[in-house]
């Protein structure tokens, strides 16, 4: 959908709004972005809205879901991020809004096939709100033979270009640079949606700073298996999704009958081995580290030991709002019919300007 209300706008109010793979939430990022020469952001305030048990089960069973009950799904899911953005705009007495920007959640993404889907990406969601929506960033990319992702890398380059790096740890590591001045930006390997997932075993959400992972035996073989898998043979662009975890990563996990540490630890050595060695291929150095898995300072501290490189920890609000606010970006530029999509990126037919864009029906 075209618009060009926003063209010369250089000013905008916007709320980001994130769901991950890795089910721990829902981002909420209300923030200011002014161009006077560059991009220049704020973040007024945030929030991350955890998942019910119910909804965690339904959004992690999504994927298995008959066509019907995947559209009644959409629709509550649409209910849900709703009901939460009201809230969240009431509750920090938000003003000014001129877009909420919504990623969704991803319950298929398999662009190899032409497919991805983010359910919550319905246009009630502008009505229900009696807000300007901009969403559903990823399907116009894959139409265009993208892998429809990473798509924060334009966010990267424009909002964080002090960086030699942007790397994201989240239920995938995904990691952003400039190469021959062009951005590169491509999924690394999982981190954790497989921690995650093993560690709720236990009847927790996650392994607290990474201390469970810490105490187990490491599995060389399994490492081994892990570290030669095919996707890590392939060249950029490249992306993952639930779908190759469930066929590649869990069978194989499985098939060891190991303790809940042991795979944690295993993990986390497979993780913070394969983000090493593409941070040290491309020889970069000063990054910067977003994502839940900053907080897993087991994680981190491999990732510092392999790679030969130290990281200060960046501020709280980028660590854990950065998605979101990029988001929000991404529907800024959207907005202003920029590209918001990259060709060097994802892979797409050229660079272009996605998403869909919703008013408020009368």
């Amino acid at each position: 959908m075209s618009n060009t209300k926003f063209n010369n706008q250089i000013s905008f109010y916007v709320i980001g709004v994130m769901s991950g793979t890795s089910l721990d939430g829902i981002d909420l990022c209300y923030a200011h972005f002014a161009f006077e020469g560059s991009w220049r952001f704020q973040i007024i305030s945030s929030k991350t809205v955890d998942y019910s048990k119910y909804w965690q089960d339904r959004l992690r069973t999504a994927i298995d879901l008959n066509p019907l009950d995947l559209q009644n799904l959409n629709t509550d899911y649409t209910h849900l991020l709703s009901k939460e953005i009201a809230a969240f705009i009431h509750t920090n007495q938000v003003g000014k809004v001129d877009a909420v920007c919504s990623h969704g959640h991803t319950v298929f993404h398999q662009p190899d096939k032409g497919i991805t889907l983010q359910i919550g990406n319905l246009p009630v969601l502008a009505t229900s709100l009696n807000q300007t929506v901009v969403c559903d960033f990823r399907t116009q990319d894959v139409a265009l033979g993208g892998q429809g992702a990473p798509l924060v890398p334009i966010g990267d380059a424009l909002l964080f270009s002090d960086y030699d790096f942007c790397l994201n740890l989240g239920g995938f590591a995904n990691i952003s640079f400039e190469q021959h001045a062009n951005r590169i930006a491509f999924d690394i390997c999982p981190v954790n949606i497989i921690l995650n997932h093993y560690v709720k075993s236990l009847g927790i959400p996650y392994d607290d700073g990474g201390k469970i992972a810490s105490s187990g035996a490491l599995c060389l073989p399994l490492l081994e298996a892990l570290n030669q898998l095919e996707f890590y043979k392939l060249q950029p662009p490249k992306s993952l999704g639930l779908e190759w975890v469930n066929n590649e990563i869990f069978p194989m996990i499985e098939s060891y009958n190991l303790e809940v540490p042991t795979v944690l630890r295993t993990v986390v050595e497979h993780s913070a081995l394969q983000i090493s060695k593409v941070v040290n291929s491309y020889h970069l150095k000063n990054g910067l580290i977003t994502g839940g898995g900053v907080f897993n300072s087991f994680l981190m501290q491999r990732f510092s030991e392999l790679s030969g490189l130290d990281f200060p920890q960046a501020d709280p609000s980028i660590i854990d709002y950065k998605e979101a606010l990029v988001f929000g970006f991404l529907g800024v530029l959207r907005l202003k019919n920029q590209p918001n999509c990259l060709q060097s990126v994802t892979g797409a037919s050229n660079d272009h300007s996605s998403g869909y864009i919703y008013f408020p029906e009368k």
